[in-house]
């Protein structure tokens, strides 16, 4: 075909399908959902594909004055009449949070989307369905066929005029816990995670810092670990840096990601920096997928006065031109 042949261009012109997993139907997930998916800069990127209960979405539709008209949606029907009750903790809820997002990302697998988006859920909600989840990164992974561990969490917000993304090597343990996995093949396994996510999203030759576990990276840890790993990474063409202390390791710009040992080491940077702004990426599986850095707000839910930045930022990082952006 010819430079100048219009069926090339109209392939050139389709934009990527990302479905949307409404999250609790009883917080501010439908909403910020519908929300997203009727933003005109986010319609601009991409084809927004919501999931969930069509029910949930028509109540919160109604209660926040959001048409549900023109909004491609796949009705997983999980909840029955009366069943929805907004704004508090239910078993129902907890269900259908987890159904949406694990429906989302079996159609990602399938080829259906090109990405996924997952509004929050509420940790009490899930409790109480009995059901097993200890985070998106290795639900994800688990949905997907891989061990738990192979889904890793990497924070992304902008601040400053710079894109932050902060990876994790240990995430939902105890600090304890969290120092015994640390060793030189999950550091390794982490920054070979990061590096290809930064290049599935558009980045050619990613710059890495790392962190190290103990104050000013000086500690046995680093020396047994986190050093060989990145020797390792270096000698796999990698572009990485490190270990340098913790509290010092955002100052350094011009790398696309940050990789962390601990969850707090990446999670309060990230909450100070941009509060309620942050997008979760999931790395290390076959679907590109994020989560939004906030809760459920079930004292919110239903007023038509929640904020959808967090979705915005999470869709179009994943489809947008910014996921080319490094960090400076």
């Amino acid at each position: 075909m010819g430079r100048g042949d219009p069926h090339r261009r109209r392939q050139a012109r389709v934009k990527p399908r990302v479905a949307i997993a409404i999250g609790d139907p009883a917080g501010i997930g439908p909403e910020i959902s519908l929300k997203a998916a009727r933003d005109k800069q986010v319609r601009a990127l991409c084809e927004p594909v919501l999931i969930g209960d069509r029910s949930a979405l028509a109540a919160h539709g109604k209660a926040c004055d959001l048409s549900l008209e023109g909004l491609a949606i796949v009705d997983r029907r999980q909840l029955a009449p009366g069943e929805l009750r907004i704004g508090e903790v239910g078993i129902a809820h907890g269900r259908a949070a987890l159904d949406a997002a694990e429906a989302a990302i079996r159609g990602a697998l399938a080829g259906e989307y090109h990405a996924v988006v997952a509004a929050p859920h509420t940790e009490a909600a899930v409790k109480a369905a009995h059901a097993f989840f200890d985070g998106y990164p290795s639900f994800v992974a688990r949905v997907c066929g891989l061990p738990a561990n192979e889904g890793l969490l990497m924070l992304c917000f902008a601040h400053e005029g710079r894109e932050v993304r902060i990876a994790h090597v240990t995430l939902h343990s105890s600090v304890e816990e969290a120092i015994r996995q640390i060793s030189k093949e999950t550091v390794f396994g982490t920054l070979q995670a990061v590096d290809r996510a930064l290049r599935r999203i558009g980045i050619d030759h990613p710059k890495i810092a790392v962190s190290g576990l103990n104050p000013h990276a000086c500690g046995s840890e680093e020396e047994r670990h986190i050093r060989p790993a990145i020797a390792a990474a270096r000698a796999e063409g990698f572009e990485v840096a490190g270990p340098f202390g913790a509290d010092t390791l955002l100052e350094r710009k011009g790398c696309d990601a940050y990789v962390v040992m601990l969850h707090d080491q990446g999670h309060v940077a990230a909450k100070v920096l941009a509060p309620n702004r942050a997008a979760a990426l999931t790395i290390g599986t076959p679907v590109l997928f994020s989560s939004v850095g906030h809760g459920s707000a079930l004292d919110i839910a239903g007023r038509g006065v929640a904020d959808a930045s967090a979705m915005r930022e999470a869709i179009t990082r994943l489809v947008g031109h910014r996921r080319r952006a490094v960090a400076t």
